[in-house]
């Protein structure tokens, strides 16, 4: 599983399951939260070999970045999803923009010298550690993602870097605890940190509760850190999007699962949202008068760990 994605919930950081987080129908507290992990699927192999002939997500989504880290059936997939809503490229596109938009806001508008950016796929443009480090020289920045592909880019792209620091992780995001374990070594839990989660939670199908997933990060994050969702939504054009994703779940290992405003919402598992809420990630703290472009079928959002005890 990739490119904005990853997966078995054992917590890291703080010992208690912070107050804004409770869903009456589960367990709540940290043991409480660990047992519902159990109930995930075991995340993949960390040896899966590599295979071009199997279309993956990081790789498609390369494609319609205009990239060329694709192969053969990455490339299919990509132009099917286009015949069914042409859009998914511009939403490729948007989501980029959005990713520099709010690291750039967190750097420069809230101190945030520490991110860890989840599911972040083929480099391209604008990539996080270069747009925290314009700003903060001495940002960290933890790239954690699952393709060997793109762990071949991170290791020359991080090897580039002369600023600050930089790590990638060969990790699954079903995995939240290994993930912040890992990251530890480069990032201080004790100090606000930015997660990342953009284009990825919808690679998780609900029954591998992916806001119990946000939960646990936010749980192993200090007070003043902040979370950034983006998601695929059907909410702005409902049956084309149904027909993109049908056509792109009908061929990849790894479907997709559209989630309406409210669902987005509720992915960020109570945190307290800083304005303008989750809207279209073109209306994201977007410049006044800027123009969108074309319609992006995907909800964002920004949302800040508070002190615990506290919504």
């Amino acid at each position: 599983m990739n490119t904005r994605h990853g997966p078995g919930l054992a917590g890291t950081g703080p010992s208690a399951t912070p107050s804004w987080w409770a869903e009456p129908s589960r367990p709540q507290g940290v043991a409480g939260l660990q047992d519902w992990s159990l109930t995930l699927r075991e995340p993949p192999s960390p040896g899966a070999r590599f295979d071009p002939s199997v279309p993956h997500p990081a790789r498609v989504y390369d494609y319609w970045l205009g990239g060329k880290d694709n192969f053969p059936a990455d490339r299919r997939v990509a132009e099917q999803v286009i015949r069914q809503r042409p859009q998914v490229v511009a939403g490729a596109r948007a989501n980029r923009a959005f990713l520099a938009r709010v690291v750039h806001y967190l750097a420069a508008e809230r101190g945030i010298s520490q991110f860890l950016d989840i599911g972040t796929g083929l480099p391209s443009a604008d990539n996080t550690h270069q747009v925290a480090q314009h700003i903060t020289p001495a940002a960290r920045v933890v790239y954690v993602d699952n393709d060997p592909l793109v762990l071949v880019h991170a290791r020359a792209l991080l090897t580039s870097t002369r600023r600050g620091a930089c790590d990638y992780l060969d990790a699954d995001l079903r995995d939240p605890g290994t993930i912040l374990d890992k990251a530890a070594a480069t990032l201080d839990f004790t100090q606000p940190v930015a997660v990342l989660l953009l284009a990825v939670l919808h690679f998780l199908r609900d029954t591998d509760y992916p806001t119990a997933i946000v939960a646990t990060l936010a749980a192993g994050l200090a007070p003043g850190s902040y979370v950034a969702i983006s998601h695929l939504t059907a909410d702005l054009a409902p049956e084309q999007v149904t027909a993109a994703t049908g056509a792109y779940n009908a061929t990849s290992p790894i479907p997709v699962t559209a989630r309406t405003h409210a669902q987005v919402t509720s992915l960020f598992a109570g945190l307290p949202l800083l304005p303008p809420g989750v809207v279209p990630v073109t209306e994201w703290r977007t410049n006044p008068g800027q123009q969108t472009g074309q319609a992006a079928d995907l909800h964002a959002g920004l949302a800040r760990i508070p002190r615990r005890g506290r919504r």
